[in-house]
């Protein structure tokens, strides 16, 4: 018989050792979580390790994820594929056990945390997904998306702020399938947070409208266990169980200080430490009789059984909503898709209308969302700025099964947010606020493409073009930002046809963000032939051929591009042969192959020269080291658009006097 005490010191036992072994590492929290986690994985969670993807499991999210070992433990115990070699491997390179946990990394991480603060948003995210999907799916005795988010935050998590955007609104929205223990140790890595977080914990959540459990002894199981049992049967709030416990628990000298946090413990205390749990064992050596009793195969396999007979007597009663379902699940898109959005655009570039990108945008959606139930959006409090709802929009407060989420001013726990929507499954998630206010977001944006999450960003107001709202409202280095950050495709289109390709884009993309960059001014549509058409979608194309050869390449974006074709078309009265580039968006050009980049930008071509309304310095990887850019180089001013492009100097006539200067030498 192994006791629960045994069963817990096993996680412990492992994350020391795993530690040690990488010679770095955060032991203190695995020792201290880990009778919590005991109880929780052994007696609650509801999971499948032979299949970690099963749709209707649990959500474990480890937020304060410096911890790994203690989830990699876990993971190993309970029977997923990670083996004790790699637990071995503990933060080497290429193995299944990162510093921090990984997405596609690990078999059963469900989401990358390591950004303090951003697990438990994720989190949230997935009790939304897993609400409003429930609500439209589910159907009396057919309950067939019905499962909890579990999360383990620490006391740097609660500091953050983000934990306060999230949780204010995850309160809001009553999620009472999200449960969270919060490891409340009184140490940080600078020592005793009573020095620096002296909140009270309890009166914030009950603030929020939490459900609140208090001063449970985290080492002890009953308390564990009876505050669950107590969490389980609230259902309208969220919960959280602050646990107090040691941190390291366990080891003799380090346990309770700010020692045993981020190092290795050294052979000398972790030699103690075994004295201590009375734990027998070599490193990395776990009997038999604790493997078999940590084993969770079995019942994970009776858990997606049952569901699995369930799910096929829902198909035999609802065929049409169980083919939908899974359709979502497998981000397939409807097979009327593809013709309907192609028509669509067909007809954009038809019937010209000159109307701000994002207003494009918004008829867009109008079209799109018709077609994609799975689309759920979202803006920080700027819907009617950014455009983001249309006719088919649903806010989740006023129907749940709707499909679009008043986030309120919370631009950094939107974006994460709606990360774990589209971790959870069964979603495709945009969120919008003004391209400045990326920055608040610039953290949770940048996790989206770490992960390779599928998320559409609409940033609104692109550029001084938003005018009278000044500089800090004007963004000048956020594209070149975004654009530098890699897996996010970034479109900044130029008129309604190129933003109906970039949402296309953005959608038919199977794995990754993409941030669609609009502008508040009207823009006028320009024309284009059938080959033009079609070859948007490669990021950059031939817009206007002089004559052969080729003199000089214009490269442009936006709001830009209308004046640089103009702008182009007066040089080459003067007798230059030119071509302009319209380049909506420069990765996705960048990923073509280099026969189609070699015909768009020829190398035989040197003098280029790019104009876009944003920091300068990005566009010489286009225009090379002794190429023209009309660009910004200092910050905005408040005044009417019309006269901040004149007093920037994207004009045609500045253009014009700029170029020929540039090409007589």
């Amino acid at each position: 018989m192994c006791s629960e005490k045994e069963l817990s010191n096993a996680v412990r036992m492992l994350s020391i050792d795993a530690v040690q072994n990488a010679k770095s590492g955060h032991p203190g929290m695995p020792m201290g979580m880990a009778d919590i986690a005991e109880v929780l994985w052994r007696n609650f969670l509801k999971h499948s390790p032979t299949n970690p993807n099963w749709h209707n499991r649990d959500r474990f999210i480890l937020s304060n994820g410096h911890g790994s070992m203690l989830l990699y433990s876990l993971l190993h115990l309970t029977g997923y594929n990670l083996s004790i070699e790699e637990i071995k491997k503990f933060r080497t390179f290429n193995s299944k056990t990162p510093g921090h946990p990984e997405i596609k990394e690990t078999p059963g991480v469900e989401t990358t945390t390591g950004p303090l603060g951003q697990g438990l948003a994720n989190a949230v995210g997935m009790a939304i997904a897993e609400k409003t999907l429930g609500a439209y799916f589910n159907r009396l005795n057919y309950d067939i998306v019905n499962h909890y988010t579990w999360v383990f935050v620490g006391d740097g998590c609660l500091m953050e702020g983000i934990s306060h955007e999230v949780c204010s609104l995850a309160g809001t929205l009553k999620l009472g399938k999200l449960i969270v223990f919060y490891d409340s140790n009184g140490i940080s890595i600078d020592g005793k947070i009573s020095n620096w977080f002296t909140d009270d914990t309890v009166m914030r959540f009950n603030a929020y409208n939490w459900h609140v459990i208090d001063k449970v002894n985290g080492h002890d199981s009953k308390s564990i266990m009876n505050s669950i049992q107590k969490a389980i049967l609230v259902k309208d709030k969220p919960s959280l169980i602050i646990c107090n416990t040691i941190i390291g628990f366990g080891s003799p000298n380090k346990s309770g200080t700010s020692e045993s946090h981020g190092a290795p413990l050294g052979e000398s205390e972790i030699d103690l430490t075994r004295k201590y749990l009375k734990w027998k064992y070599s490193p990395f050596e776990i009997p038999q009789k604790i493997y078999k009793k940590w084993n969770f195969v079995k019942q994970g396999l009776k858990l997606e059984q049952e569901w699995n007979k369930k799910f096929s007597l829902y198909k035999s009663k609802y065929p049409e909503l169980a083919d939908e379902y899974l359709r979502r699940l497998k981000k397939d898109l409807p097979p009327i898709w593809y013709k309907k959005t192609s028509d669509y655009i067909i007809k954009l570039q038809k019937h010209p209308k000159n109307i701000a990108s994002r207003k494009a945008s918004q008829n867009i959606l109008e079209k799109f969302v018709k077609l994609l139930p799975e689309l759920i959006g979202g803006s920080a409090d700027l819907s009617p700025s950014n455009l983001t709802t249309c006719s088919f929009s649903s806010s989740i407060v006023e129907n749940i099964s709707g499909n679009y989420i008043h986030y309120g001013v919370r631009e950094f726990g939107m974006t994460a947010i709606a990360n774990g929507i589209s971790q959870h499954g069964g979603f495709i998630p945009y969120t919008s606020t003004f391209l400045m206010f990326v920055e608040y977001a610039r953290n949770a944006v940048r996790m989206a493409a770490l992960m390779n999450t599928k998320h559409i960003f609409v940033y609104t107001h692109d550029s001084i073009g938003l005018g009278e709202d000044g500089p800090t409202h004007q963004p000048v280095e956020q594209l070149a930002n975004l654009r530098m950050t890699p897996n996010i495709d970034v479109w900044r289109p130029c008129d309604q046809v190129e933003t109906a390709i970039a949402w296309k884009f953005a959608i038919e993309k199977k794995e990754g963000p993409t941030a669609l960059i609009l502008s508040r001014q009207n823009l006028s549509q320009l024309h284009r032939n059938n080959d033009q058409l079609n070859a948007i979608s490669y990021g950059a194309y031939i817009l206007y051929d002089s004559k052969q050869p080729i003199d000089v390449i214009f490269i442009s974006t936006g709001s830009e591009v209308e004046i640089t074709l103009l702008a182009a078309k007066e040089i080459f009265s003067l007798g230059y042969s030119v071509r302009v580039v319209s380049m909506p968006s420069n990765n996705v050009f960048d990923q073509q192959n280099k026969t189609y980049k070699e015909f768009v930008l020829p190398s035989n071509v040197t003098k280029r020269i790019a104009i876009e309304a944003s920091a300068k310095d990005f566009w010489y990887k286009y225009v090379g080291i002794n190429g023209l850019i009309i660009g910004m180089e200092t910050f905005g001013k408040s005044a009417p658009a019309d006269v901040l492009f004149e007093e920037f100097g994207f004009t045609v006539k500045n253009i014009v006097n700029k170029s020929k200067n540039f090409l007589k030498h």
